[in-house]
């Protein structure tokens, strides 16, 4: 058995799946650390691993993100806030991460250091010795790859691939583009490298968070994920990874409405943006009113029912409302999931064979949301706040054409053939 230290950024959606990771591999017999944020100590020691809190320069609490970064609330959402979170979220904290990655490896020399792509401490260890002096880095793809490729355009646009002499001209000059823009930020990276002795490699910042760990492995499959001809050999699609165990969960009253015959809308703005529920709990609910179908409003907060009843004046009659609800347990029984397009959310709806209507905007969500009109598997609104005859228009097109829950079927089959956790498993084992 092998020490393995599994590490990852202080937000949910990337701890979760690394929790996730670090529950199996302790499963299997092996020992491992945990370094991560102080917020999931808890959840972290529940996987039977040891848990180490990452310094205070790198640790934040991601339920208040604007607490967390003074300024970011006065930006408006667009390119200047994205910018913003860049630097300060994803940028500043590597040499915190990096400086205690390596105090961690000089008591517990581990084998491999498996992280969330976003955790790029990591990085800065792999370009910082040969990989004869230090465990092997094995990147985990939370969110869809930033790589650059001569068969899409650059990460952040949401633009699906372009067939043909067309795409190829479209990519080679919005790629060149990107790269103009975020020269700006690879130089504040390539200092904060630097103040650590690390060179940051030549080119664009977000290639090196996919070419630099000795593997990575993205949590999807191929038919979600764009096709790139010039990934590196390190590159390779895992499957996603299953939910946690709900054993205890105890079903709400009305959840035997789900099997009266009528169809099931979910709607979520996912884990975190729930503080705003107009942008897409709202319209959902007001779109769907007078239709038939079941609509289930799950608003991540507990106090999100009464929320929604009071913004709303009173619940329609077709509306049930909750503050959580395990997706494992409810997706089965849904016919569409509309969603802000959190990247492991939309995976799991996919691994039920439910199609989508995804509506978001900022950090990975515009790239989700394209992928899943790219895969035929719902449709993109491009738009964080979508009127609410759109979404009476996308919800129905999606229950009334077939072809959205066979390509959403189609992918649940493609992810069950996967098996993320023994791909895992067999590359620690072939360390040694």
């Amino acid at each position: 058995m092998s020490r393995i230290i599994t590490a990852a950024m202080p937000a949910h959606g990337h701890t979760g799946p690394l929790l996730a990771i670090t529950a199996d591999l302790v499963a299997r017999g092996h020992e491992v650390t945990f370094l991560g944020g102080s917020r999931f100590a808890e959840a972290a020691g529940a996987t039977g691993a040891r848990f180490v809190a990452l310094p205070p320069a790198a640790d934040f609490d991601d339920r208040d993100i604007n607490a967390a970064f003074p300024g970011r609330a006065q930006l408006p959402p667009g390119p200047e806030r994205a910018a913003f979170d860049v630097r300060h979220i994803f940028i500043d904290p590597i040499p915190a991460q990096y400086r205690a990655l390596c105090a961690l490896l000089e008591e517990f020399p581990a084998a491999a250091v498996i992280g969330d792509s976003l955790f790029q401490g990591m990085l800065a260890l792999a370009l910082a010795r040969p990989k004869g002096e230090r465990p092997a880095v094995v990147g985990i793809g939370t969110a869809p790859p930033t790589l650059q490729s001569v068969d899409t355009a650059p990460f952040g646009l949401g633009l699906p691939p372009l067939a043909g002499e067309r795409g190829w001209v479209r990519n080679l000059e919005l790629n060149a583009e990107m790269t103009r823009r975020g020269e700006p930020l690879r130089q504040h990276a390539a200092e904060l490298f630097a103040s650590i002795g690390v060179t940051l490699p030549a080119g664009p910042r977000t290639d090196s968070i996919v070419r630099t760990p000795d593997h990575y492995l993205q949590l999807t499959v191929p038919g979600f994920e764009y096709p790139r001809s010039d990934a590196p050999p390190s590159f390779r699609c895992i499957g996603a990874l299953p939910a946690l165990d709900t054993a205890d969960f105890e079903p709400p009253s009305w959840w035997d409405e789900l099997a009266d015959g009528r169809p099931v809308v979910v709607v979520t703005q996912g884990s975190l943006a729930h503080d705003d529920l107009t942008q897409l709990v709202i319209p959902t609910v007001r779109a769907l009113a007078d239709q038939e179908a079941l609509v289930i409003a799950v608003t991540s907060r507990p106090d999100g029912p009464q929320v929604l009843a009071e913004q709303l004046g009173t619940l329609p009659g077709n509306v049930r409302a909750a503050g959580y609800l395990p997706f494992e347990r409810l997706l089965p029984h849904a016919d569409v999931l509309v969603s802000n397009g959190g990247y492991g959310g939309v995976h799991t709806a996919l691994r039920h064979g439910v199609p989508l209507v995804v509506a978001g905007a900022g950090e990975d969500k515009p790239e989700v949301a394209a992928r899943v009109q790219w895969s035929g598997a719902g449709l993109d609104l491009r738009t964080a706040r979508p009127a609410e005859a759109d979404l009476a228009d996308a919800v129905g097109q999606v229950l009334g054409k077939p072809a959205f829950r066979e390509r959403a079927q189609a992918l649940s089959a493609e992810l069950a053939a996967h098996r993320p956790f023994e791909t895992i498993a067999e590359l620690v084992a072939a360390l040694g």
